[in-house]
């Protein structure tokens, strides 16, 4: 079941299709009161809440290279919410204008009353996308060894523990390819559920409010770093006071002392939740990670 959107307000050469990203959704429960929020300006999804069935928005250009990189774009919001808009739609678009296929992941944002472990929901739908991206690759002229992903603050702490727990076998996939994605592009991140590192509200939508000190440990991604982990492209504000850019320095020395590629990118203003660039000496953080994957053979 699919079904395509076009909207004028994208890029000329993007077409958006929706799909669903699951025919059965592990370990759901069914409640059938749970809702989905969403905020929608002149037809366009700006955020979204109480995410129960997850989607992948597909942004094809409309000429694409042979053998092009693929990425998938995890939005933030503190596990709470999604800046669809923001973290999501606009960076899809962004691709495109350098002739990268994007596809939006809308995940499941952890609760109770619709999961069966709150703690794994976003990373299956995470795993299942690169899955999905990887399976179909031939479709889209993408390279299956040239799929990465990308997250924003929250959105950023699922792509790195899709980095880093691409083995952890979190369900029953159909697809028998690797859920490993190739490369991880972290915004803003939350890396660390460490307390003196963590964005607490984070911690808590993913974890509850009392984990024990080895669920901390495990979802503590910059403890999870092996030769193994895929390279990196990191951004973070030094003035960032909700999600403090230890986390992306703590995440670069492990990357650094396991001998994984990685650049990070420390900018003296910034704040939080700048999205492409705004203001303030983080506004051509993106003129950076284009030649970063050119340097990489990404683009």
């Amino acid at each position: 079941m699919s079904f395509l959107l076009i909207s004028g307000s994208f890029y000329a050469q993007a077409q958006n299709q929706v799909i669903p990203l699951w025919n059965k959704i592990p370990d759901e429960i069914k409640a059938p009161d749970y809702k989905e929020k969403e905020d929608i300006k002149n037809g366009k999804l700006q955020s979204t809440s109480q995410v129960s069935v997850p989607t992948l928005s597909i942004f094809i250009p409309k000429e694409t290279k042979p053998n092009q990189s693929a990425v998938i774009i995890c939005p933030g919001g503190g596990y709470t919410h999604l800046a669809f808009d923001k973290e999501g739609t606009k960076a899809a678009e962004w691709f495109n204008s350098l002739g990268i296929p994007a596809f939006v992941l809308k995940y499941r944002l952890p609760n109770d009353l619709i999961m069966k472990n709150k703690n794994v929901g976003p990373l299956q739908d995470a795993q299942e996308a690169i899955r999905y991206v990887r399976q179909n690759a031939a479709k889209w002229n993408i390279d299956p060894k040239k799929i990465g992903i990308m997250g924003f603050s929250a959105g950023g702490h699922l792509a790195s523990t899709a980095s880093t727990h691409y083995d952890d076998k979190v369900y029953e996939s159909a697809y028998k390819v690797s859920a490993r994605p190739d490369f991880s592009l972290l915004i803003y991140p939350v890396i660390s559920m460490e307390e003196q590192t963590t964005h607490k509200g984070s911690q808590v939508n993913l974890l509850g409010n009392n984990p024990s000190q080895d669920l901390i440990n495990s979802y503590s991604n910059e403890k999870k770093v092996t030769a193994q982990t895929p390279p990196a492209f990191l951004i973070h504000a030094t003035d960032d006071r909700a999600v403090i850019p230890e986390n992306s320095i703590n995440y670069y020395l492990a990357l650094k002392k396991n001998g994984v590629p990685a650049e990070l990118h420390l900018y003296e203003k910034g704040g939080h939740g700048f999205g492409l660039g705004t203001i303030d000496t983080s506004k051509f953080w993106t003129k950076q990670l284009e030649d970063w994957l050119k340097a990489n053979q990404l683009n």
